[in-house]
């Protein structure tokens, strides 16, 4: 018996021995790949935005937790929304994991809800996480007068879109559709600076599709001015921050209102997603998502953070992953009265 115990428990060092040794020579083959190697960490937004904020910030520490270290160098690919971006990530760009995407948290629903111009199945990509799980506002600048959501359906209010696949396009258009509010979306605009230098000169009135994290961070003078009505938060859940602001989800009772904004609005899950294209070699892809949370963790990471006023809260590839094949199980009319809305 003591002999049995004995092979068993060298059986099991061994075992563990030899799990232990192939992960060594998976880590290795995958820094030898990357060692001296550029990553291009394209992002699918002009300078100055919130995306371009935090796919900035996160260049500078990734790399350091990718085997081999590789330098991971920021790139902008504006774009319908991101749309653009998106589809170059899809067939376009390099399948070897030397190419990854900051992309808008409304792309990968682009092709469920019927935009001819995505061309790409957001099932199929190589998804590295997201930084935050987000909550947009709609707002307005006190001089029009808009002092709650209700003031929307009854006056016309001229707010600013990026182009067909963004929030500030479709959101503004689906409140109008189903809590019959009276958007009037111009643009595209470039990025979501541009749309917030816009309603400072006067040009605009709203914006609809706006991270409450963006706002903290980078409109903070705004909001602390009083000039800032912000009108409903567009999420599934409350904001712990917006305790008094209208959940956009509270507002009908309506069962296929409540699915279409469901829909529209599961996409705050990927507050601000990373992306690969599909066909990353499953190590190197491994690798990546790894890479990600660990820089999610990064003691530097975090205090650059802290320090620009960016608000983290990730969640994993593998939950991002999740998140997309649940919406792909939308039932059609639904889907169908969502595509209505929003073009």
């Amino acid at each position: 018996m003591k002999k049995l115990l004995q092979t068993a428990a060298i059986g099991v060092a061994y075992a563990v021995a030899s799990v232990g040794a192939q992960a060594n020579v998976h880590a290795n083959q995958v820094a030898d790949f990357y060692k001296g190697k550029d990553i291009e960490l394209r992002i699918g937004y002009k300078p100055g935005g919130g995306y371009d904020n935090y796919a900035r910030l996160l260049a500078r520490h990734i790399g350091k937790h990718i085997p081999g270290n590789p330098n991971v160098i920021p790139k902008n690919m504006p774009g319908a929304g991101s749309v653009k971006l998106t589809n170059y990530l899809w067939e376009g760009a390099p399948q070897d994991g030397t190419v990854i995407g900051a992309i808008s948290r409304g792309a990968p629903f682009e092709p469920l809800l019927g935009n001819s111009k995505a061309k790409f199945s957001a099932d199929q990509f190589t998804w590295l996480g997201s930084a935050n799980n987000e909550v947009s506002i709609c707002a307005t600048v006190k001089r029009t007068g808009i002092k709650s959501w209700t003031d929307l359906k009854s006056q016309t209010v001229t707010t600013g879109g990026n182009g067909s696949g963004s929030d500030t396009d479709q959101f503004p258009k689906l409140l109008n559709a189903v809590l019959g509010t009276k958007f009037k979306v111009v643009g595209p605009y470039g990025g979501g600076s541009d749309i917030v230098k816009g309603m400072i000169a006067g040009e605009l009135d709203a914006r609809c599709g706006w991270s409450w994290s963006s706002i903290k961070s980078k409109n903070k003078e705004l909001l602390a001015s009083g000039d800032l009505v912000l009108l409903m938060q567009m999420s599934t859940e409350k904001h712990p921050d917006l305790p008094n602001v209208p959940l956009v989800m509270d507002l009908t009772k309506d069962k296929e209102s409540l699915q279409i904004l469901n829909l529209m609005f599961a996409r705050q899950g990927l507050g601000r997603p990373y992306v690969a294209p599909p066909g990353v070699p499953a190590k190197r892809a491994k690798a990546l998502q790894d890479a990600f949370m660990k820089t999610m963790s990064d003691p530097e990471f975090l205090a650059e953070a802290k320090k620009g006023g960016v608000n983290l809260s990730p969640i994993s590839g593998e939950r991002v992953a999740e998140l997309v094949a649940a919406a792909y199980k939308t039932p059609k009319a639904v889907i169908a009265r969502t595509i209505d809305a929003i073009r």
